[in-house]
């Protein structure tokens, strides 16, 4: 063979083998969202599906430039549905993002078979302390919150409201437990008790009476989804709001004030984003999600919203190529998108550095309830765990 022929060959493989990278650095994205979509945290996930639905509509089908396909599973708030789901998207599906994952006790067992895998999650709600600090992970990115930063601003609006003692309340659960050590790590008084009640408890009396006998200054609560619209019903129907101030996050929220309507009027809220934010990039989401899906958007809309333009940015600056995961990392760290919350920087542990609200119920221009954000409670906001993570 001459040694033309051969230089022929050589340069004919090496074009092959850029045009296979190229034809790989194209293929179809797969993205595994893991949602809750029954139950009683079902409006929650809805809303978390639909955010990251319209983000990818509005990139006309693609993230990246790249097409994607989303599947969309139901965790049923159950971890044992989680991890399964969890399973068959990295083993069968062979998804290259996992994002979502509403509860916390369903992230914590979720995560395992995903980050094994070295699949990136982005995850656009739970935040549970374990994976903010010692088990942290370079696969995992959020675009929400720690659990703990979603209350550590309640305890400092109660705080400058000058309330002396608290009554706290949360579910049992990993999210519930995160919720009250947040409050209590900015609350500077005392707290008179806090109560643990079962995950999923629909029926609130004996505590509502419990709470009454202990005359507290003010209320704080965790309550997500049907629990919360159930306890804020009785805490009005018992005369207490308007009376006994309540603070709380998660409880009163887009997901939750559709069925709550005027009765949750009056409560204070502690959040990382509020629909009368004024930034280009939230009032457009807002506008879109609205005359798309009809209703008013709730954080977790806005979170997973959020979520899919990282992943736009990310795979946007790799080119499509899934297989370089080192550059992968990087481009997710950059955080190179345009934020509902306006500035968005990731800290070390792949947690946003963020403000936090204080958000009242009020009555909007329309006469109707709103959450409305009404202050700055702590700027540039880093959550208590990241020096725990070694990454």
């Amino acid at each position: 063979m001459s040694l033309h022929i051969k230089k022929l060959i050589s340069a004919s493989l090496v074009a092959l083998g850029a045009a296979a990278i190229s034809a790989a650095a194209q293929a179809e994205i797969k993205i595994g969202l893991i949602t809750t979509l029954s139950g009683g945290g079902a409006a929650l996930g809805q809303d978390q599906r639909d955010g990251f639905m319209l983000a990818v509509e509005q990139n006309g089908g693609k993230l990246g430039g790249q097409d994607v396909t989303v599947i969309i599973e139901d965790d049923q708030m159950k971890p044992e549905q989680g991890v399964q789901i969890a399973r068959k998207m990295v083993n069968n599906d062979k998804v290259d993002f996992v994002t979502g994952i509403i509860f916390s006790n369903v992230m914590m067992a979720a995560r395992t078979p995903i980050l094994d895998a070295k699949v990136f999650l982005i995850g656009s709600n739970a935040g549970p302390s374990p994976m903010t600090g010692a088990e942290c992970s370079p696969y995992f990115f959020s675009t929400s919150w720690n659990n703990d930063q979603l209350h550590e601003g309640a305890g400092e609006i109660a705080t400058k409201l000058g309330y002396k003692n608290m009554y706290l309340m949360a579910p049992n659960y990993q999210a519930g437990k995160d919720a009250l050590a947040g409050f209590k790590r900015f609350y500077k008084g005392e707290v008179l008790d806090e109560v643990y009640t079962q995950i999923g408890q629909l029926d609130y009396s004996v505590e509502i009476a419990q709470l009454q006998q202990a005359k507290p200054d003010a209320v704080y609560v965790m309550y997500p989804g049907s629990m919360g619209v159930n306890f804020v019903k009785q805490y009005r129907q018992a005369g207490l709001l308007g009376t006994l101030p309540l603070i709380s996050a998660a409880t009163i929220d887009g997901s939750t004030l559709p069925a709550l309507q005027d009765l949750a009027l009056g409560a204070i809220t502690n959040a990382p984003w509020a629909v009368n934010l004024d930034n280009p990039q939230s009032q457009q989401f807002v506008k879109a999600f609205q005359a798309k899906y009809n209703r008013v958007p709730s954080q977790y809309a806005a979170q997973s919203y959020d979520a899919a333009n990282l992943l736009d940015s990310a795979i946007r600056k790799v080119d499509g190529n899934m297989k370089d995961k080192e550059a992968l990392r990087k481009a997710l760290e950059a955080a190179d998108f345009k934020s509902i919350r306006g500035d968005f920087k990731y800290n070390t542990n792949h947690f946003p550095i963020t403000d936090w609200y204080r958000v009242d119920v009020v009555k909007d221009e329309n006469g109707k309830a709103a959450l409305h954000a009404v202050d700055v409670v702590l700027k540039d906001h880093k959550d208590a765990y990241y020096e725990q993570c070694k990454m």
